[in-house]
C-alpha cells in the first residue's frame, strides 16, 4: 500500500538557540523522531533556519533585504550539512528543495515537483524544502514557510501537516494550550497573538491561517512545541500541542490546487445571489458582479468577496476584467464555470 504523506514544517526558532544559531540538539532529536516516522508516512520537512545559520558570517549585519539573502545564500548549505549530518546515523539520505512562487502557481512545474519527491521517495529519500531565499522576488514570494509548507501539504494531497514551533500550542484566553480546535473558524483566528519571533517571519496567526486551508482540504493539522519530550511523534497522534480536526472534502486534486497553489490576479465582489449561487454549485455570472476591486485578464485566477469583503472562493476566470467593464448584456455573461470555481 501506498505509504500516506506527511508534511513537518520547523519554524526559525524552533531549531534555534538563544544566540540565534542552529540548534544542534534540537536537530539530532527531529532526525530521530522523523526516521522513525519514515517508516510509515512519505515525508517533507519544510524547514526555516538559512538565515539564522548564515547571518553571523556577514559583517556589520543588520538584516537588510540584500543581507537576509546572503544569509540564506551561506545558509543553506549549513543547514542542511547538519541535517544530513544527524540523518546518517539513522542510514537516512536527504535532498534539498529550493522553491520559489512560481512552481505552484503554475500547475506543470507544480507537477513536475511533485513527480521528483515522489522519485526520491522510492529511495528512502526526504526531501528539505525552504524559499529560495537568494533569487525571490518580493513581490510573489510564499508570506513564509507555513505557506510553502501547507501548498506541498495541500497540492501533495498530505494526511496530516505538523507546524513546528517555539509555543506548545495555541493558547486559550487564559493562557493554557488548547487540546483541539475541531473548526478554525473566525473566533479560532482570535486566538492567534500578533507577536512573531525574532528569527522568523511568522507567527500563530500565519500558522492558524494556513492550517485552516489545509483542514478546509480535508488534511489534519498540529501546532506544537518542539521543547516537549518526542514532541512531532506525539503530535502526530494528537497527544502534545494543539490539534486541528480535518474537514469532509471531495474537492479534487486539481482543484486543491486551484484553491492554495495559483497566484491570485484579480478580485471581485459579489451579490447575495451570487453568493447563493455559487453555494449552490453553479457558475459565477457577470449579473451578479457589484465591483471589480482588481483586474484580471482571461485564464487567471480570481477571488470572489461577498458584501462583507469576506473571500468565499476562487476561480479561473473565462474573460478579462475589461470585458466585464464594457459589455452591455450581462445576463448571461459567465466569467467563470462551476467546475473551475472552488469554495473557501
Amino acid at each position: 500500500m501506498k505509504k500516506p504523506i506527511l508534511v513537518i514544517k520547523f519554524g526559525s526558532a524552533s531549531i534555534t538557540n538563544s544566540n540565534q544559531e542552529l540548534d544542534e540538539e534540537v536537530i539530532a532529536s527531529v532526525a530521530k523522531q522523523v526516521s522513525s516516522l519514515n517508516k510509515i508516512y512519505n515525508i517533507v520537512l519544510v524547514s526555516s533556519g538559512a538565515v539564522a545559520a548564515g547571518k553571523k558570517n556577514l559583517k556589520k549585519y543588520k538584516g537588510t533585504l540584500s543581507e537576509k539573502k546572503a544569509a540564506a545564500a551561506i545558509g543553506n548549505p549549513l543547514l542542511l550539512q547538519k541535517y544530513s549530518q544527524y540523518f546518517a546515523p539513522f542510514d537516512i539520505c536527504i535532498a534539498q528543495s529550493l522553491c520559489e512562487r512560481h512552481h505552484f502557481s503554475n500547475r506543470n512545474q507544480f507537477l513536475q515537483l511533485k513527480k521528483t519527491y515522489e522519485e526520491l521517495w522510492k529511495s528512502n529519500i526526504i526531501p528539505i524544502a525552504n524559499e529560495n531565499d537568494v533569487v525571490s522576488n518580493l513581490e510573489i514570494k510564499f508570506s513564509d514557510n507555513d505557506e510553502l509548507a501547507t501548498l506541498i501539504a495541500v497540492g501533495f494531497g498530505a494526511e496530516m501537516i505538523l507546524y513546528c514551533t517555539s509555543v506548545p500550542g495555541v493558547f486559550d484566553a487564559s493562557g493554557n494550550v488548547i487540546k483541539e480546535i475541531k473548526l478554525i473558524d473566525k473566533e479560532a483566528l482570535l486566538l492567534a497573538k500578533k507577536e512573531k519571533s525574532s528569527v522568523g517571519l511568522g507567527g500563530m496567526t500565519s500558522k492558524l491561517t494556513f492550517a485552516r486551508l489545509a483542514t478546509q482540504m480535508g488534511i489534519k493539522a498540529a501546532i506544537f512545541g518542539i521543547k516537549t519530550e518526542n514532541a512531532i511523534l506525539n503530535a502526530v497522534i494528537g497527544k502534545t500541542g494543539t490539534f486541528c480536526a480535518a474537514q469532509k472534502s471531495d474537492i479534487s486534486a486539481r482543484n486543491k490546487w486551484l484553491a492554495s497553489g495559483s497566484l491570485i490576479k484579480g478580485k471581485l465582489q459579489v451579490d447575495e445571489g451570487a453568493v447563493k449561487a455559487l453555494q449552490n454549485r453553479h457558475s459565477l455570472l457577470a449579473v451578479g458582479v457589484t465591483k471589480i476591486i482588481r483586474n484580471f485578464d482571461a485564464g487567471e485566477v480570481i477571488e470572489i468577496l461577498d458584501a462583507k469583503k469576506i473571500v468565499i472562493a476562487v476561480a479561473k476566470s473565462k474573460i478579462d476584467s475589461a470585458v466585464l467593464k464594457h459589455v452591455e448584456s450581462k445576463q448571461n455573461l459567465e466569467i467563470a464555470h462551476a467546475d473551475d470555481i472552488v469554495l473557501i
